[in-house]
């Protein structure tokens, strides 16, 4: 108890604390007016190795900088007293919405209003916005009566389009882009949620009030973006011939924007970006190329130096006709090749001569390349990252035949690195994957969590960066009903009701509603994103009781209950 202007006030503390992986903790609530007083506390006075803070419905989500760090928060948390004041500036957004979402007539039969009550409902109260997530620009709403309250879909659509206006839970919400989500879907608008050219890219932020106006049409404007510069003619660097299935630009992720809806994206593989770039001589977090199964190539404008990590596969180095050729008709007896194409190896630096072309191959395993320039990949960075997020839209578009790509100055070294030796990557057999309890095991039983290690999961067509979908025998809950939204991590599988679990990746929603029933851990991570489509994989159980490595799994931490 605390004394104040003459009234003596609780003092309000964190409920408990549950491990999500071994990076991570999730500090419980009783309620949205503890979990903005715990946000503000954790990010005006950060705790030791404190790395990102996410609000959520009834829960605060905290990462570390290591499994250390996460032990020691998960212990201060439960020592904190909740007095922060919440400030709310309470502006009103008017959002004009078109009501004819693919679920409103379900929504109308769940709640027992029919369609026009819901959109009664929905237009008839102002919703506030508690915190963001999922993807930046979106906001969860929380209206004023609990009548459009409705559960959501038991299994997510794999694309939900821009503009959608969706219920899910107590919660109303629009998404800001094309995105997968399971949320209900009533109706759509025009109105631009996020946008970073503006001063707040968020057009309803937490603490705002929004009122939902139907119309029959939308009407969108035209954004307006300040005049382009043109972008510098390329004289050091790469040109793309061809990007292959995917290509993206992707450095080691944006880090501390979870409250802005933002998840970290970066190189899913993260040990082969680091490589490619000290073999190179550039910092750790250079920005490179990650390629998806094979088919990148691209042209040197100027010489480079250029090395490949990752999945291993043919690296092909053609000249220009006439380039480097002379009289003779030697030729490698290595490689079979003339004096105009050579091969060179994985994880070696090499030279790449104004006008020659490299051409990644299809891997012999594994799935994803990175590619490192030295200097690194020159290109504008977006909230302190010049990496691409395919969940938000933040950061470069995907590459493109025809595009340039600028070489920068981010070598740190005056010298190329000696060749390394690389792991074994997945094939299309089974790949083992360490697992810990995720914060909701509880919600499944002991014959779930057998059959969840006892299978082999196939990875399906559907996967990507945002999560790898899994295929298998359907894992079954004991509890029933809808979790409220909460902060998750890269590693994460989910469980939606349908049984079959998704395994976030990188550039996963950094708030989900589905029980996680464990969490890969972060040593693993580059592994699995290194599993080819159709490929299968079989988790394990991590023993707990070796003692703590930089590589070990004896960094869960136990579910901790506050003491009265």
């Amino acid at each position: 108890m605390i004394e104040t202007a003459g009234q003596t006030l609780a003092v309000r503390k964190v409920r408990s604390v549950r491990a999500v992986g071994t990076r991570a903790v999730l500090a419980e609530l009783s309620g949205t007016q503890d979990v903005l007083a715990l946000q503000a506390l954790l990010l005006g006075n950060p705790l030791p190795g404190q790395q990102d803070v996410l609000a959520a419905a009834e829960t605060v989500l905290v990462t570390a900088d290591s499994p250390v760090s996460a032990r020691r928060i998960a212990a201060l948390l439960l020592q904190l007293g909740l007095t922060a004041p919440v400030q709310r500036d309470g502006e009103l957004v008017v959002i004009d919405t078109v009501y004819d979402g693919e679920d409103l007539a379900e929504v109308g039969e769940l709640t027992g209003l029919g369609t026009d009550g819901v959109i009664a409902a929905h237009t008839g109260q102002i919703w506030t916005v508690a915190f963001a997530g999922f993807a930046p620009g979106f906001g969860y709403m929380v209206g004023e009566n609990q009548l459009l309250e409705v559960p959501r879909r038991s299994s997510p659509r794999t694309a939900v389009p821009a503009g959608s206006v969706a219920l899910a839970g107590n919660y109303s919400a629009v998404y800001p882009r094309r995105s997968p989500g399971g949320w209900q879907l009533i109706g759509r608008t025009g109105a631009a949620m996020w946008d970073l050219d503006r001063e707040q890219p968020a057009l309803a932020a937490p603490g705002h009030q929004v009122q939902f106006r139907a119309v029959r049409d939308i009407v969108a404007l035209a954004p307006q973006h300040p005049a382009r510069i043109p972008a510098p003619e390329v004289t050091d660097g790469l040109r793309v011939l061809s990007p292959g299935l995917q290509s993206l630009i992707q450095d080691l992720g944006r880090h501390g924007h979870a409250g802005l809806g933002v998840s970290a994206a970066g190189a899913l593989d993260r040990a082969s970006l680091r490589r490619a770039n000290r073999l190179v001589g550039n910092t750790p977090s250079a920005a490179a190329v990650e390629s998806v199964a094979g088919g990148l190539k691209v042209q040197a404008i100027g010489d480079q130096v250029l090395a490949v990590a990752g999945a291993p596969a043919e690296l092909t180095i053609e000249a220009p006709d006439g380039f480097g050729t002379d009289d003779s008709d030697d030729t490698d007896e290595e490689t079979g090749s003339g004096p105009s194409r050579r091969t060179v190896a994985m994880a070696t630096p090499f030279a790449l001569l104004d006008g020659e072309t490299l051409t990644i191959g299809a891997p012999e395993s594994g799935f994803r390349s990175y590619l490192a320039v030295r200097g690194g990949v020159d290109t504008a960075p977006v909230l302190g990252s010049r990496s691409t997020d395919t969940m938000s839209g933040i950061g470069p578009a995907p590459l493109a035949a025809g595009q340039l790509l600028a070489a920068g100055g981010e070598a740190e070294s005056g010298v190329v690195g000696s060749p390394e030796l690389q792991p074994e990557y997945p094939g299309t057999g089974v790949t083992v994957l360490d697992v810990v309890p995720g914060p909701r095991a509880d919600w499944f039983d002991a014959g779930a969590l057998e059959s969840f290690c006892g299978q082999d999961w196939e990875v399906t067509p559907q996967s990507n960066r945002v999560g790898m979908r899994l295929q298998g025998t359907p894992l079954r809950r004991t509890r029933q009903g809808e979790l409220a939204s909460e902060g998750t991590v890269a590693g994460a599988l989910q469980v939606p009701p349908e049984g079959l679990p998704v395994l976030f990746l990188a550039d996963h929603p950094i708030t989900g509603g589905y029980p996680v029933i464990a969490v890969v851990v972060d040593a693993q991570l580059d592994r699995a994103a290194q599993v080819p489509i159709g490929g299968k994989i079989r988790f394990r159980w991590a023993d707990t009781t070796d003692s703590v490595t930089p590589d070990s799994t004896d960094s869960v931490i136990p579910e901790q209950e506050a003491s009265n």
